[in-house]
């Protein structure tokens, strides 16, 4: 894919120094940190509202080597108020809703990430496989267990980041009405 097409909607905070590549949606009230970095090679990528991509975050949508060259683009929808912590890397062809990737955590082009799940610092996860709702992995050996909620809203963190990133960076202007 060699244009880009970064569209961002009304509220959202993107900063400039941030690597956009592709065909890209923002939603609005999302706040993605400078030094992060989103790839379209796919196809498109339509990120919902909320969503908080911090520093060093890697959002890649990159088809599994079986499924290349194939006809129809998949288009890599993330749900909203989904959390990408410092340093994750994330290749899932589908996320949905109030989703944490922790730091320095890997999760593979085969994972379909559904709603609520934590995916904890460190832990790698490329087997193909659908997280069911509101699973929790954690520790050295990525322990499965099924969280009793979704973990919580990042409201208080945006709202602090949204005050103060616009006065270190550069911030992209929306370019997209609701």
């Amino acid at each position: 894919m060699s244009r880009n097409s970064i569209k961002i909607l009304p509220s959202a905070l993107v900063c400039e120094e941030s690597k956009l590549r592709g065909d890209i949606t923002i939603g609005a009230g999302t706040i993605i940190h400078p030094s992060a970095t989103i790839l379209a090679e796919a196809g498109p990528i339509i990120i919902g509202d909320s969503c908080l991509i911090e520093e060093q975050a890697r959002i890649i949508h990159r088809l599994p080597f079986e499924q290349q060259g194939t006809e129809n683009t998949p288009v890599l929808i993330i749900g909203s108020h989904n959390v990408f912590e410092v340093d994750c890397h994330v290749e899932s062809p589908k996320i949905g809703s109030c989703n944490v990737f922790e730091s320095k955590c890997y999760v593979g082009n085969k994972v379909t990430v559904t709603n609520g799940c934590t995916v904890g610092a460190g832990c790698k996860i490329t087997q193909e496989q659908i997280l069911n709702e509101n699973i929790i992995i954690v520790g050295e050996k990525c322990h499965m267990r099924e969280g009793l909620d979704r973990p919580g809203l990042q409201t208080l963190q945006m709202e602090t980041l949204s005050k103060v990133l616009p006065n270190y960076h550069h911030i992209r202007k929306p370019n997209k009405k609701n």
